[in-house]
């Protein structure tokens, strides 16, 4: 008995017959970030985000968008819970560890000295984006779909962007065709600093006696 399945071919938006025209020649900047001591649930969405922001195509004269690859961040898409800073507390929440890889990308936009078109910064510092001698500032959240981090191809080729997980160690490589841009990143000047606020106890009965957790 013959069967006829209805099939609805799908081509790549780029062929590889097409990718020698694109300009993608040589590196143009490289970011990194260590995860050192992350719980195993936030090196999990550190690897799927990393999966999902990975081999990306940017065309000259488009705006790259870190959540339009990223998409939902849910148990239902595949995200574990992890800490994430929520409302002005680290809470344990669906896609924690997204923010180090939208971290890492900053990092390698910056180097690279493409344009920036959105980046906000967490609302406090974060050890894990301070390891390993990273100063202050250099970090980038995102919580899809409002806040996002946006940067523009504005040069006259492709660039190519890639990432890689080597143990602690995510870094994002973005290739291209160099004009001879040259990105000078000075040191962060703190201006001021907020001290703590005093301890603020509230009781939550989903702990066992005598338990305290800090949040």
């Amino acid at each position: 008995t013959n069967i006829e399945l209805p099939v609805e071919k799908t081509y790549p938006k780029t062929s590889a017959g097409k990718i020698n025209n694109f300009g993608i020649k040589e590196l143009l900047g490289t970011g990194t970030s260590s995860f050192i001591d992350s719980i195993p649930n936030r090196v999990y969405n550190i690897g799927l985000s990393a999966s999902k922001t990975n081999g990306i195509l940017v065309p000259p004269g488009e705006v790259y968008s870190f959540n339009q690859y990223l998409g939902e961040v849910t148990a239902a898409t595949g995200f574990k819970q992890a800490y994430v800073i929520k409302e002005g507390k680290t809470v344990l929440d669906d896609g924690g560890g997204v923010c180090q890889v939208s971290t890492t990308l900053f990092r390698a936009v910056l180097n690279s000295g493409l344009p920036i078109i959105e980046r906000t910064a967490h609302a406090y510092r974060v050890g894990f984006y301070e390891q390993g001698g990273s100063p202050p500032g250099f970090d980038a959240t995102v919580f899809p779909p409002s806040v996002d981090f946006k940067f523009k191809n504005d040069t006259s080729s492709y660039i190519l962007v890639q990432n890689q997980m080597v143990g602690t160690t995510l870094t994002f490589r973005i290739y291209g065709t160099s004009d001879d841009r040259v990105s000078t990143i000075g040191k962060p000047v703190i201006l001021s600093q907020t001290p703590p606020p005093p301890d603020l106890r509230t009781d939550d009965p989903t702990l066992p006696k005598g338990v305290e957790k800090e949040i």
